[in-house]
C-alpha cells in the first residue's frame, strides 16, 4: 500500500496551515509511517476533521418540501458550505471526525447533535466521551516548537526553578470559574510559582502570555497541569503532554484517562482545588526530591507521547485498518 496523503479541516481559527503537525515526526514534509499529513491538499485520499462543527444541513428534497424548496435553493450558496469543495472529494468512509473538546454538562445537547450531523458525513466520528460514536482519548498533540527529533534525544535541561503553571482567563463555565477560583487562592496561599498565560486577570500578576510553551516550562522541576474537564474517564488534553515532554513532574488535576495511557510514577495527582491541594502543592514544590524520583518515569512517558500516542501515528494505524 502507498503512502495515504492526509488532509485537515477545523473549526479552530488559524489551524489550517500547511505545515500543520509537521513538528510532530522526525521525517520532512509530515511523512508518519505510511502516511503524509498536508492539511490543506486539494484531493487528499484521507480527510481528518479536527473538532471540526460546521457540519452542511441536509439538502431538502423538493417532494418533502414543497413550499420551503425554492427558498432555500435561492440561499442556500450563501448559507451552506459548498459540499463538494468542503470534503474534497473523499468519500464519506474516508472522512474522519475527531472531537477534542471537553463535553462540559451544559453543552451535552449540541455535542450530540454534532456527533449526528458528523455521522452523516464521516466513517468515523470519535470523541472523548461517553456518548461519542467510538469513545476513545484524544490522540496527543503538543505546542512546543522543539523538533520531534530534540524532544526524542535531549536529556533533561537544566532545571533552575520550582514550579510553573500555564493558563488562560477564560471563565465561560463553572469548570473555569473552578479553576480560576483556585487561582485565586492558590496566589493568597504565598506558595512560590511563576504564571504565564492570556487573558489572565490583573490581581494575578501573571508574567504573559508564551509564544513558546516551553520557555514557561523546560526550566522549572514541577508545572501545574489542570484540566478543564475531570468528569469522565476519557478526557486528557495538551497540558500534560506538554508538560512531560518538557522533562516536568506534573502536578495533574483531571480524569482517571492519564492514569490508562502513561507510565505510573510519571505524574502527581493534584488532590483537590481547595486548600488540601494547596498543602499538597507547598508540601511536593518544597524540595526538588520528587522530580529526581520520577525522572525514569518521566523518561519513559515521554517516549509513548511522542512515538504511541501521537495524533500521526494514531492516523497511520488507522488508515491501516482502512485498508
Amino acid at each position: 500500500m502507498g503512502r495515504k496523503i492526509v488532509g485537515m479541516i477545523s473549526s479552530y481559527k488559524n489551524l489550517n496551515q500547511t505545515d500543520w503537525l509537521w513538528q510532530q515526526t522526525p521525517h520532512p514534509f509530515g511523512v508518519w509511517g505510511n502516511i503524509q499529513m498536508m492539511a490543506n491538499a486539494i484531493h487528499p485520499d484521507i480527510l481528518l476533521l479536527y473538532n471540526f462543527d460546521r457540519f452542511p444541513e441536509p439538502t431538502p428534497k423538493q417532494s418533502d418540501f414543497p413550499n420551503l424548496f425554492q427558498l432555500f435553493k435561492k440561499h442556500s450558496n450563501k448559507s451552506q458550505p459548498n459540499r463538494e469543495n468542503i470534503w474534497r472529494g473523499v468519500p464519506k468512509e474516508r472522512i474522519v471526525s475527531l472531537v477534542r473538546e471537553p463535553p462540559f454538562a451544559k453543552l451535552h445537547h449540541k455535542r450530540i447533535a454534532e456527533y449526528q450531523s458528523a455521522q452523516i458525513y464521516c466513517g468515523y466520528v470519535s470523541g472523548p466521551d461517553d456518548f461519542a460514536p467510538i469513545p476513545d482519548y484524544m490522540p496527543a498533540i503538543w505546542y512546543h516548537a522543539n523538533s520531534f527529533r530534540e524532544l526524542n534525544e535531549m536529556p533533561p535541561p537544566e532545571k533552575m526553578k520550582n514550579c510553573s503553571w500555564i493558563t488562560s482567563g477564560i471563565d465561560r463555565t463553572p469548570e473555569h470559574q473552578r479553576r480560576l477560583a483556585f487561582l485565586k487562592s492558590l496566589g493568597e496561599s504565598g506558595l512560590e510559582f511563576d504564571l504565564y498565560g492570556r487573558g489572565l486577570p490583573d490581581w494575578t500578576s501573571g508574567k504573559g502570555t508564551l509564544k513558546n510553551k516551553w520557555y514557561g516550562m523546560a526550566s522549572y522541576y514541577y508545572n501545574l497541569a489542570i484540566e478543564n474537564y475531570a468528569e469522565n474517564d476519557w478526557y486528557v488534553s495538551e497540558k500534560l503532554w506538554d508538560s512531560l515532554l518538557a522533562w516536568c513532574l506534573p502536578i495533574y488535576y483531571g480524569g482517571s484517562a492519564a492514569d490508562k495511557l502513561l507510565p505510573p510514577g510519571s505524574f502527581l495527582r493534584l488532590p483537590s482545588l481547595d486548600e488540601k491541594g494547596i498543602a499538597y502543592l507547598k508540601e511536593v514544590t518544597a524540595t526538588p526530591d520528587a522530580w529526581h524520583e520520577a525522572k525514569a518515569a518521566i523518561a519513559e512517558a515521554r517516549q509513548v507521547i511522542l512515538h504511541k500516542l501521537n495524533l500521526l501515528n494514531f492516523l497511520s494505524n488507522l488508515v491501516e485498518k482502512l485498508g
